[in-house]
Formats: structure tokens, sequence, C-alpha cells
């Protein structure tokens, strides 16, 4: 049996993003279907959303989707979007493996650091960030926002 060696890509055609999508839905199970999720990756990579992949063979076992950004808080940084490790293989290093990539190409890019949130109940993800060196710097805030439409009857 012949096992292959990890191998990180960048994902760059929407077939390639069909093939991602169930590991991605692992992680944003509201994405109803391949061609939603395809489509909302071809409106943030208009924002320069990029999204990697990690392989062994044909099988995607972790992704990491991110952007660069500046603001006046951070600089300029690498904003992590999406991270994921197939559930079934997590503790095998492959999240540690796109970290590490991540962190290359924030050097690279010349950005300050790398940022990404995370749910205040994903404690099992804290103890992951926190042992690959990221630190809680922040609470998030946020509020949903909707737009009244005006009823028949007005």
């Amino acid at each position: 049996m012949t096992t292959s060696t990890p191998d990180i890509q960048m994902v760059e055609d929407a077939a390639h993003v069909r093939r991602c999508y169930p590991l991605m839905a692992q992680l944003r199970p509201h994405l109803t279907s391949e061609d939603e999720f395809v489509s909302r990756w071809r409106r943030q990579i208009l924002d320069g959303y990029r999204l990697l992949a990690l392989h062994a063979g044909p099988n995607i076992m972790a992704l990491a989707g991110y952007r660069i950004q500046e603001n006046l808080v951070h600089g300029r940084f690498l904003y992590v979007d999406d991270l994921v490790t197939d559930a079934s293989l997590r503790g095998a290093g492959h999240g540690a493996a796109l970290i590490a990539s991540l962190k290359q190409d924030a050097l690279a890019l010349c950005c300050s650091k790398l940022v990404l949130d995370t749910p205040l109940s994903n404690a099992l993800g804290h103890r992951f960030y926190f042992r690959h060196g990221l630190l809680a710097t922040a609470l998030r805030f946020s509020v949903p926002t909707t737009i009244e439409t005006p009823s028949i009857a007005d």
C-alpha cells in the first residue's frame, strides 16, 4: 500500500472548489450545495480570498481560506476566514501544516501578523491555536442586520 505525502495546493478553479465542498461543509454546514460554495468562492476571490487545500493524492484532508487585509488596528495582516481538517483526520498535523504555510505566506506578503476569529464555544480550537502561537487578543462583537421590506398592507 502506497501513501502519498501531504501536499498543499492553491485552489484555483471551480472544479477544485467543488472537490473541497464536502470538507468545507464540515466547517460551514449552512452552505447548502457545491453550487452555492462555488458562487461564494467566485465572489470572494474578487476581494482577494484564497483557498489552500492539503492533499494526499486525490484526498483533500484540510483547507484554509484567507485574505490579506489592512486596517489601523493591525496594519497589513493575513486574515484566516476558514480553517478545517476533516473530522476523521484531526490530530495528524494537517491543521498545523496549514498554519505553518499561512505564517510563511504572511511573512512573504509583508504582513505584520496572522489573525483569525473563532467562537468562544470552540474550546478544542482554542487549544490548537494556543499550541501554534496564536493568542486571544480581542473579543469580536456583532449584531445581525436586517432589511425590512414593506408589507403589502403598507
